[in-house]
């Protein structure tokens, strides 16, 4: 680590400390006026429904004859209806009723429509098919048609009504959720926790939810609006009326008597219209505030899909060495191919026929340009492969277990277990709710076992052996508030922490500077030889190759170009594609002849001259 490299990012500190200033989203709300203004009226609503049985000052259905479309007076302030009942106590046990009756068809559509959102954003195809279905089905059957029907069934049971009212508006919840589920369920950061071998449920409570749970309130905020008016329309044609007062049917009363007492109808259209009026108006101002606060974030999207299977058998080098058999090889991929649908309806192979085994303790580079297939290739051992895209193998085996013959909750097991990721975008792959320390110890708790203080120290422990100072105050801060480089480290702490038998690097020092690459480099070898795992490298970069690879695969157009190991790639290349990437990591190298005499510098060991990685000398990268 250098002096010049510090926990806290001064512009980020400054942007932290103006959100602090700003407050949280309560807070920005009451600082617009139509905001506190609505929010004021809501609460005044709820309050007088919460406490109508003290605030009414007569009982609702009290039958005074002598108050028969009385006017206001200082006894009965709003009046008597065409019952003789007391306008203002009917009005304010109506609000009760009112709320009551939104709550039930709120909740029934929250209950109904969210849940099935989750599941058909996250997990797609057949369910997402069927979920979709039914949530248009219910679109096109005629509500009304179907609440007049219960309402018979029922002998008009405003409770069930509401209830079935609430079905219908579950879409709403639905397609809003489904399609914020959509938007965030391939963030990088939660492609991490997949890796890290969470299960699906806690990542969508932890990670996903956070996404939905601001759509959904201001969602809230305007089915509320609607659910009152339905209700009041369906009282106001009689359906749904209760012992206990409502607007609805106080409507119906004042406008049977429209000409002769007016304000018997006013009062209940009134505190209906403003209360519609300020849930609209609180639902738009939570939209401009939210809007404003929250980032919107474009990510590639990943779905992965393994299913053929095979028999593990020995496989052949290019440099003619006969792999290890799969029980012994950390990772042995055999016949790979990964395809994406086209719009057509025919298929797109990206990537063709890979076969690639990787030894205990080895160290692979994976080189290639972009669109080379190489991040395709472990994209399939991860089970990260964007959407649309589907991997076939004869076998992918890790730790000693072929995944294609495993289901899916298998597969998050060994992965929780057996394989770490580093991704290349360190910020983009730290969720941003949550402290570092947070995001370290729940894959400790969820997948390892282990007990709050267990993973806390384990945290704080990989922190340290990453080179972070002061773990103790790191594993408190949110990621925005740590440098590119820190960042890296959390993420490379995170991957070793349950002790994996394979680390896979995507590209890990892409998105840092060159002092720090260097420092990330080292620090990758000290762990791989620290732990003996089998390090995995995807870079385009030969410098990196040279820096720490024990072998190097190059792959172009999603084929193997060629294998051996770097002493051998770089000293006689067999393919021009290869001679081009290495000419054009010659970066900080005057000639091909001084990254050439690097590398002579470096000690055989063995019969195909594979250096002793401790004695490896840095190439400009």
């Amino acid at each position: 680590m250098t002096a010049t490299e510090v926990i806290i990012d001064p512009r980020e500190s400054a942007a932290a400390a103006a959100t602090r200033r700003r407050g949280s989203t309560l807070v920005r709300l009451l600082r617009r006026p139509a905001g506190a203004v609505s929010l004021a009226v809501l609460l005044l609503v709820v309050l007088v429904a919460v406490f109508a049985p003290l605030l009414a000052p007569h009982d609702p259905n009290f039958v005074d004859f002598a108050i028969t479309k009385a006017p206001p007076s200082a006894a009965h302030p709003l009046g008597g209806d065409s019952a003789g009942r007391d306008v203002l106590s009917r009005l304010i046990w109506g609000t009760r009723s009112t709320l009551w009756g939104a709550l039930v068809t709120i909740v029934v559509a929250i209950v109904v429509g969210v849940p099935a959102g989750l599941a058909a954003g996250y997990y797609g195809r057949s369910f997402d098919r069927a979920a979709s279905w039914v949530s248009d089905a219910l679109q096109a059957v005629p509500g009304m048609i179907v609440l007049l029907i219960v309402a018979a069934g029922t002998r008009n049971d405003f409770t069930v009504l509401m209830a079935t009212l609430g079905v219908f508006m579950a879409p709403g919840y639905f397609r809003l959720t489904r399609s914020t589920v959509l938007a965030v369920r391939n963030e990088p950061y939660v492609d991490a926790a997949r890796v890290a071998g969470l299960t699906d449920a806690r990542i969508m409570a932890r990670h996903v939810v956070k996404a939905v749970y601001a759509p959904v309130i201001i969602q809230t905020a305007l089915t509320a609006g609607l659910a009152m008016g339905m209700q009041a329309g369906l009282q106001f044609l009689g359906i749904g009326g209760a012992r206990t007062p409502a607007w609805g049917a106080m409507m119906n009363e004042g406008f049977r008597t429209m000409l002769t007492s007016p304000l018997l109808l006013l009062w209940p259209s009134l505190a209906l219209g403003i209360t519609i009026a300020a849930l609209a108006v609180l639902g738009s101002t939570l939209a401009d505030v939210v809007s404003v606060r929250t980032p919107v974030h474009r990510r590639r999207r990943r779905r992965a899909a393994a299913r053929s299977s095979g028999e593990p058998r020995d496989v052949t080098t290019s440099t003619g060495a006969v792999a290890h058999s799969a029980s012994d090889s950390a990772v042995q991929l055999k016949n790979l191919r990964v395809a994406y649908a086209a719009p057509d309806g025919s298929e797109l192979e990206v990537v063709h026929g890979i076969t690639l085994d990787v030894a205990p303790g080895e160290v692979l580079g994976i080189v290639g340009e972009s669109g080379s297939g190489k991040s395709q290739t472990v994209f399939s051992m991860l089970d990260l492969l964007p959407a649309g895209g589907a991997c076939t193998a004869d076998a992918i085996w890790i730790g000693g277990r072929d995944v294609t013959r495993l289901g899916h909750k298998d597969r998050q097991r060994l992965l929780g277990h057996e394989v770490g990721y580093i991704p290349q975008e360190p910020m983009s792959n730290l969720d941003p709710s949550f402290t570092i320390g947070h995001q370290l110890m729940e894959p400790l708790r969820a997948v390892h076992k282990l007990g709050r203080a267990a993973a806390r120290e384990r945290a704080l422990e990989m922190l340290a052996k990453v080179g972070i100072p002061d773990p103790a105050r790191v594993m408190k801060v949110y990621p925005h508030q740590l440098s590119g480089g820190m960042a890296q480290r959390v993420l490379i702490a995170g991957a070793i922490a349950g002790k994996p038998s394979v680390l896979v690097a995507d590209e890990p020092t892409t998105a840092l500077d060159v002092t720090v690459q260097a420092e990330v480099l080292e620090l990758l070898r000290e762990l791989q030889q620290e732990y003996r795992m089998a390090l995995v490298i995807v870079t385009h970069n030969f410098g990196v190759v040279a820096d720490i690879c024990d072998r190097v695969v190059v792959m172009r157009d999603g084929e193997i170009v060629e294998i051996g190991t770097v002493e051998r790639i770089f000293a006689r290349p067999s393919s021009d594609y290869t001679r081009e990437l290495i000419a054009a990591s010659l970066d900080g190298a005057e000639s091909r002849a001084e990254l050439d005499a690097a590398h002579a510098s470096r000690e055989p060991a063995g019969p195909d001259g594979a250096g002793d990685p401790a004695t490896r000398k840095a190439v400009p990268a």
